[in-house]
């Protein structure tokens, strides 16, 4: 009923090449079996080549007859055979062209909602974003500016030294006599008047020590 109202149902491309090399088979025993009848025909017309030649002749008859029968089946064989080969390749290409006609739907819902002006936007908007990085990175590695006056720092310095300076001219005023320390107060008095020699190497001593403290 279906061949007559609806068509004859496509088979599939691998159920026929199934059948074809079933078929094959079936001419490839019916192959053989006519080889070794044309040998069999062959001995006979020998065997009696020179004793009866009559059936030496019908022998050689049906062998030509079978060898007929071969090449027509040998022929059926190699036919198939092609078929088989086109229906391969045939059957390859289709499944190649169903992959790239999936590959090609895929890429299509991938690239849907893409275009090459959003691209171009989105590139844009990475690079901008990439350089406010760097930027920022460069803003927080800066070591802070000066909170200070270098003028005042100098001043602040100075008095600094001048006060070092004096504690520690001080300090050299204070003698040892018999291993006990004393101050300046508690030496006898000092005549007023001082040689200008003595005078000029206090100058001296006392210019080297500011000199050394300086330093």
């Amino acid at each position: 009923m279906w061949g007559f109202f609806g068509g004859a149902k496509k088979q599939d491309p691998k159920d026929t090449i199934i059948s074809l090399r079933q078929q094959i088979i079936v001419l490839n025993k019916k192959n053989d079996n006519l080889i070794v009848q044309i040998q069999e025909q062959e001995n006979l017309a020998r065997k009696h080549v020179t004793t009866n030649k009559l059936m030496a002749k019908n022998a050689l008859k049906k062998k030509k007859n079978l060898e007929k029968q071969q090449e027509t089946v040998q022929g059926s064989i190699d036919s198939l055979q092609t078929s088989i080969n086109t229906l391969e390749t045939a059957n390859l290409n289709l499944e190649t062209m169903k992959a790239m006609q999936e590959g090609a739907k895929a890429m299509k819902q991938i690239h849907g909602n893409m275009n090459i002006d959003k691209v171009d936007k989105i590139m844009d908007e990475t690079r901008d974003q990439v350089a406010l990085s760097e930027e920022v990175s460069e803003a927080i590695s800066r070591p802070y500016a000066n909170a200070y006056d270098d003028e005042e720092l100098e001043d602040e310095l100075e008095a600094l030294e001048q006060e070092t300076l004096e504690g520690e001219l001080t300090n050299a005023g204070h003698v040892k006599q018999d291993g006990v320390q004393v101050t300046p107060h508690d030496l006898p008095a000092a005549p007023n008047q001082v040689p200008a020699e003595e005078e000029d190497d206090e100058e001296e001593e006392l210019r080297r020590l500011q000199r050394e403290m300086a330093l």
